[in-house]
């Protein structure tokens, strides 16, 4: 299928996802088949975008922009996603499972990614029950930002060590924690990540007037003062 020239990236705020370094370290260089390139990147991208850790081959067959680019490689972009999604696989850099469900068996796919990891455990435990995988798969109506567009939105670009501390904080705390407190950030102008995790230290301990809190509380979460804000700034 013939495509036009890109004309650019449009001016004003653009969103980004955030991939491994890892990915340019040592899957890029190894990865010979674009169906497989392909596949493997646009299942970071949901994983970033769309908050899915579990993702099915229906919806990545039935993905508008994921087909366009296959149907460049093949006549058919089902059997290239298939062979994208088998490879990735065997190289180790997707999971894969195959979970019944009310509609059926269904294949899923997971990026070999610690949270990965724990959420195929789930599903071969059956933690998560045999619709519970594929509950996973359906963003919400309005999904929630990361915490990684969070962060970088509101403070700046993301180092890979750090980035492991805010995967932890993400697993830790309710989403709507994590944006109440970058809020907090940002209105106190104490735009550093060691104010925001404070912050969420604080309401899991003390407890979070939301409906949310950990346990039962009268108090009322605070910002900090001046003073104690000024240790959590890096020297």
């Amino acid at each position: 299928m013939a495509h036009g020239k890109f004309e650019g990236f449009p001016a004003g705020e653009l969103r980004f996802t955030s991939v491994p370094d890892l990915f340019f370290a040592e899957l890029l260089p190894a990865i010979d088949d674009l169906a497989e390139l392909k596949v493997t990147l646009h299942v970071i991208w949901l994983r970033q975008r769309a908050g899915k850790q579990v993702v099915t081959q229906a919806e990545l067959a039935a993905n508008e922009s994921l087909a366009r680019g296959l149907s460049a490689l093949a006549d058919d972009p089902e059997s290239a996603l298939a062979k994208g999604l088998a490879q990735a696989v065997a190289r180790g850099s997707l999971l894969h499972a195959l979970v019944e469900t009310e509609e059926g068996a269904q294949d899923v796919y997971l990026l070999n990614s610690e949270g990965g990891r724990q959420a195929l455990a789930r599903i071969q435990s059956g933690e998560l029950g045999t619709v519970g995988a594929v509950v996973l798969d359906r963003p919400s109506v309005e999904p929630r930002p990361n915490i990684f567009e969070l962060y970088e939105d509101n403070i700046g670009l993301l180092s890979p060590m750090l980035a492991e501390e805010l995967r932890d904080a993400e697993a830790t705390y309710p989403s709507s924690w994590i944006e109440d407190a970058f809020r907090i950030a940002v209105t106190k102008n104490a735009r550093n990540w060691r104010y925001i995790r404070a912050i969420l230290e604080r309401w899991a301990t003390e407890g979070k007037d939301d409906g949310t809190s950990q346990r039962d509380t009268e108090k009322k979460p605070r910002w900090y003062t001046d003073e104690e804000f000024e240790q959590f700034f890096e020297h």
